[in-house]
């Protein structure tokens, strides 16, 4: 089963039913379908057919889905764009992918313009707006001429799906490839573990441009379930008056957002007793916030997760094991076994940190143009012939087999000889009511070697002073673990995801 197929199906099982509520614009699967079946019609009449790859750089709203089922039924691959994206990221983009077409804000076109000018194997570009630049092709007009019957392309599932471009953190970004099997696998099994129903209403503030977003609408195709979307969590009392007003049953989030949430919450009250679950990945979600989030909202079940571009979902904790695993991110998602490794990739017995391995369906072909950073990411498994994914996430397991995150390999350091895992001390830092958001980075220090820096950001009418914070630091840290320094901010540096970034707050110090 290809992934444009569980928009077909619905269409035809569902097809008055609301797929997208997007601001006051409702559009049921049937829309849905037509519409992106004429826009396949659309990029085939233009010379876009299988394997051509097609960015797509729209905030979230009805025209980003219907761009990513219309470029899927031409037989395409769905490259997502943060609406953002600066020129030379776009073009990098759009060079690398050796994209055939882009479809872009219209109030941005001279930066897809010049992005383009680039590229040069860019033939086809549609404006998305109500207002399209002279001479240009405006995405609405592509789809209301076009006829509604595109020609089967022929795939299999082993064709690319989507290729997801990393945020390029660590230098330029890389594009992940996911097929239509990998893309089925992980909407199958994370829709298993969380229980997805047709009546179930998601609410997705997360950018469809990251694939933890993208799978809310994937995942409601094949479910049959509507999506609210929202363009961001800016607003956040917009997005809880959405919950309300929708009966929103799930709501999935990163740690950002789930602090911002509370703080909301703190101060005004929604009717939100129709939730019955919320997710977390992207990072792990602080015990302190487990906490909080359960007192205000007792009838939701969380579930904390562990995943990344590269597989999608790793594993998730049961909500029912909250109480005694509160720190663990739980054990593999169905159809998905993962491990924890030492540097000669032998398997690690419980308790041992090492790098988390994950073998499955769900593990990504490889890296667009990248030999050597996939080779590097995709190793020899034990059995002959299978590559599994070296995440470059250090794990620990205990004796249920439930893991447990450390951080990022490149995120520990060692202070006076000792290792620090920041998220060990951040986790101590968000017990205090007064703090929404924490960062632990290790800055050059001549006697240490390493120090450890707490950058901090204070909820709306916390107070709380340094001294305050080392002392609550001295009562639960070992002594190398407690910051040397602090420096509070009023806000953190994020990729588009919502990860707080600590590669900018090494590079401020």
């Amino acid at each position: 089963m290809l992934v444009h197929d569980y928009l077909r199906g619905a269409a035809q099982v569902l097809p008055h039913k609301v797929a997208l509520i997007a601001g006051r614009e409702r559009l049921t699967f049937g829309d849905l379908d037509a519409a992106s079946d004429r826009l396949a019609m659309a990029l085939q009449r233009s010379g876009i057919g299988r394997g051509d790859r097609v960015a797509v750089m729209l905030e979230n709203g009805p025209d980003m889905v219907i761009s990513l089922w219309g470029v899927l039924k031409a037989g395409a691959v769905f490259v997502p764009l943060h609406h953002a994206t600066k020129e030379d990221k776009l073009a990098f983009v759009l060079a690398d992918a050796e994209a055939a077409a882009l479809i872009a804000p219209a109030a941005l076109h001279q930066r897809a313009q010049s992005a383009v000018a680039q590229a040069p194997s860019v033939r086809t570009v549609l404006f998305s707006g109500a207002t399209v630049p002279e001479g240009a092709t405006g995405l609405t007009d592509a789809i209301a001429t076009a006829q509604p019957n595109p020609v089967d392309p022929g795939l299999i599932d082993q064709d690319l799906c989507v290729i997801i471009y990393t945020s390029g953190s660590t230098g330029r970004p890389k594009g992940v490839m996911m097929t239509h099997a990998n893309i089925g696998h992980n909407t199958w099994s994370i829709s298993t573990y969380l229980g997805n129903v047709p009546d179930d209403v998601v609410l997705c503030v997360l950018p469809l441009s990251f694939d933890y977003g993208l799978f809310q609408v994937l995942t409601g195709a094949r479910v049959g379930f509507t999506v609210v979307l929202e363009r961001s969590f800016a607003f956040p009392a917009e997005a809880m008056a959405r919950i309300a007003e929708h009966r929103v049953t799930g709501v999935p989030g990163v740690p950002t957002i789930f602090a911002t949430m509370l703080q909301v919450l703190a101060r005004e009250t929604w009717d939100l007793s129709s939730v019955r679950y919320l997710t977390n990945t992207a990072a792990a979600l602080p015990p302190a916030h487990i906490r909080r989030l359960r007192a205000i909202l007792p009838g939701a079940r969380i579930f904390s997760m562990f995943g990344l571009t590269e597989c999608t979902r790793v594993s998730y904790l049961e909500p029912e094991r909250l109480e005694t695993k509160i720190t663990s991110v739980g054990r593999p998602m169905p159809n998905t076994e993962a491990y924890v490794v030492d540097d000669r990739g032998k398997r690690l017995p419980a308790g041992e940190i090492g790098e988390l391995v994950v073998r499955g369906s769900s593990v990504m072909r490889g890296y667009w143009r990248r030999p050597e950073a996939t080779a590097r990411a995709l190793r020899d498994g034990e059995l002959p012939g299978e590559k599994v994914l070296y995440t470059g996430d250090l794990f620990w397991m205990d004796a249920d087999g439930d893991l447990y995150f450390v951080g990022r390999k490149d995120d520990v350091f060692k202070c006076r000889g000792e290792k620090v895992a920041p998220k060990e001390i951040e986790n101590v830092l968000y017990e205090l009511d007064a703090v929404a958001e924490a960062a632990i980075v290790g800055v050059p220090d001549d006697i240490d070697g390493m120090a450890v820096k707490a950058f901090v950001v204070l909820r709306d009418g916390g107070d709380v002073s340094e001294q305050a914070l080392r002392r609550h630091c001295r009562g639960r840290l070992e002594p190398h673990l407690v910051p040397k320094h602090f420096e509070f901010c009023a806000t953190l540096p994020k990729t588009d995801s919502g990860k707080i970034t600590r590669t900018a707050l090494r590079a401020a110090g």
